[in-house]
């Protein structure tokens, strides 16, 4: 399903990227916000155009969605997804933790996935049937014994609805029961951390799916899981909500905690 040229071209989509970002990093440009009040930058397009560029003259009969310039052949059954920089608040603020989302959906799902951050150098890809690489070496997720004691990360509780907050909350008062201790910021970032082993849960909701597909791959090519609020897996038609964990063992504990039980 995934071949060794899929591999080799998504590395190169990233390369691209970085290169268009890394000029820009700290740089002296405007912020500009779209209709949904998230920011962009030029960085983020010239990004996503690098990216495009490629896929469109080498891979021109398979799909493209991206964040900044939407899709082109939606009814391919293999589609790129692009998230240029996910982060973008992180990058706009000159913090290294933003990282560019690639991913490759073989009928809707998510097979192939590439986490990169181009200031650090750092760089996740995940495949199906072929583990998850950090910088070229196999990695692993940490087994977890127990929720409680378990590292929780979300980007913001900001980004929850009313109802979604409180089963967040009760997730945390599970996982720190003496203290609330969760890791804030990140995006992108915790997952790739999640799958080197750093970090044991993350929390999201209202992603969209080129925020979580590249995220798929990478943690479950690691050993981790990755669903929705309701346990399912991660698709194209996904609702958004996700959580990420390093030791799929723990998601009936989560799931309970997020109703309650």
């Amino acid at each position: 399903m995934v071949t060794p040229k899929d591999i080799e071209l998504a590395n190169r989509l990233a390369d691209a990227a970085g290169e268009a970002i890394r000029p820009l990093f700290r740089g002296d440009w405007q912020v500009e916000h779209k209709d949904d009040h998230t920011a962009v930058t030029v960085a983020d397009r010239a990004a996503e155009e690098a990216m495009r560029r490629i896929v469109e003259a080498e891979r021109p009969t398979e799909g493209i969605i991206g964040e900044e310039f939407g899709s082109l052949r939606d009814g391919a059954s293999r589609q790129w997804v692009f998230d240029p920089i996910d982060g973008t608040q992180s990058f706009v603020a000159g913090r290294p933790i933003f990282g560019t989302l690639i991913a490759l959906l073989q009928d809707g799902w998510p097979v192939l996935g590439v986490i990169d951050q181009p200031i650090l150098g750092e760089r996740w890809v995940g495949a199906i049937g072929e583990g998850t690489t950090f910088n070229g070496r196999p990695i692993r997720t940490r087994a977890c014994g127990a929720l409680a004691g378990a590292s929780v990360a979300t980007t913001s509780p900001h980004a929850f609805a009313d109802e979604e907050v409180d089963a967040y909350l009760r997730v945390v008062a599970k996982a720190y029961p003496k203290r609330p201790y969760p890791v804030y910021g990140g995006d992108c970032y915790n997952y790739a951390l999640l799958a080197s082993g750093h970090l044991d849960l993350v929390m999201e909701s209202g992603l969209k799916l080129h925020d979580y597909a590249a995220l798929v791959p990478v943690v479950e090519g690691a050993g981790g899981m990755m669903a929705d609020w309701q346990g399912h897996p991660l698709d194209a038609g996904s609702d958004g909500t996700v959580i990420a964990l390093g030791d799929p063992a723990r998601l009936e504990d989560v799931l309970e905690a997020m109703s309650g039980a």
